[in-house]
């Protein structure tokens, strides 16, 4: 997706820097962070479920809402170099935007479709941008 032409970057527009701590997370670190949640949440399910459907989305959604409205990252997040903040509070998204963030993640979809800032629905939604750390 091309940047709108006031936009010299993805994450301008929201006052993020170019590269480094502080820029947009890039799909790569971003695909790599799932992965890992997503492996942690199955490895639970099947140690302690079976690893069972529901039991391993109900995880992977529980890590996330803790982990992000607590911490401001997933495992996953952690291990890719990333963290997720706020844009109206910061650092701190607290608990509304993590449980939004996670229902809309675990819904699929609108994690799919992304802006010209590369911020997914459910990011937009939650009112949230997922950064290099």
């Amino acid at each position: 997706m091309a940047n709108p032409p006031n936009q010299r970057w993805a994450g301008d527009r929201l006052g993020l820097t170019e590269s480094g701590s502080g820029s947009l997370a890039k799909m790569p670190r971003r695909i790599i962070a799932i992965l890992i949640d997503w492996f942690a949440a199955r490895l639970i399910s099947y140690a302690f479920f079976g690893d069972d459907n529901f039991a391993t989305v109900t995880i992977f959604a529980i890590m996330q809402i803790a982990l992000t409205a607590t911490i401001g990252n997933s495992f996953g997040h952690r291990i890719a170099g990333l963290r997720l903040i706020s844009l109206k509070r910061g650092p701190n998204i607290g608990l509304r935007a993590a449980l939004l963030r996670a229902a809309l993640i675990c819904v699929v979809i609108p994690v799919a479709i992304w802006d010209a800032d590369n911020r997914g629905l459910h990011d937009k939604a939650a009112g949230t941008v997922l950064v290099r750390r």
